[in-house]
Parts: structure tokens; sequence; C-alpha cells
């Protein structure tokens, strides 16, 4: 499943009342360590189509990254149920991601 570029036009849609799990990765295009994350999110939506991965550009979705608190990046959240599982602030490997989602 590709990753899915999240804004706050489909968010309720895409997030909020998803029925699988999600993973959202806090980012923006100047941060070196989100770069370092970024493949990990790609390869894990393609490895786990069971959830659904999304990418919130802070810089374009101000607004979101508020509504999570996001004073860092990358910041990865996962959410069930439209609820905060777990999260995560700064660069962590493939593995850690996945201990994240309950993988």
């Amino acid at each position: 499943m590709p990753v899915l570029e999240i804004t706050k036009d489909n968010f309720i849609e895409e997030v909020k009342n998803s029925t699988k799990p999600v993973l959202l990765d806090f980012w923006a295009s100047w941060c070196g360590p989100c770069k370092r994350v970024s493949p990990f999110v790609e390869q894990i939506a393609h490895e786990h189509p069971e959830y659904k991965v999304g990418k919130v550009n802070v810089d374009e979705e101000p607004e979101l990254a508020n509504a999570f608190n996001v004073t860092s990046i990358p910041t990865l959240v996962v959410m069930r149920d439209g609820a905060i599982t777990n999260e995560s602030v700064g660069a962590i490997p493939k593995n850690q991601i996945l201990k994240l989602m309950g993988l």
C-alpha cells in the first residue's frame, strides 16, 4: 500500500475514521533525520498492508502538527480507532518503528 499524504482536508477520512491502525510520520523536507526515517516508513507501508501509513509535512500542515503537539521531527505516531496508542520522537531504525507499531 502506498504512503498517503495526510492533510487537514483528508485527516478525518483517512486517519480518524480509519478501520485500520495508522502510522503517521510528521516530517519536513529540510530535516536530515526525517530523510533517514523515510525509507523505513515507505518499506513498512508496502510490507504491512494491515496498516494505513501516512506522512504529514509539518511546514504545509502546521495545524495538524499543533494538534499532535509535534515540537520535534521526525515524530512517529501510531493510532488505533482514532486515538494515539504510541509515539516516538527522533530518528529510529526500522525494527524500533515496527516495535512501536506492536509488530
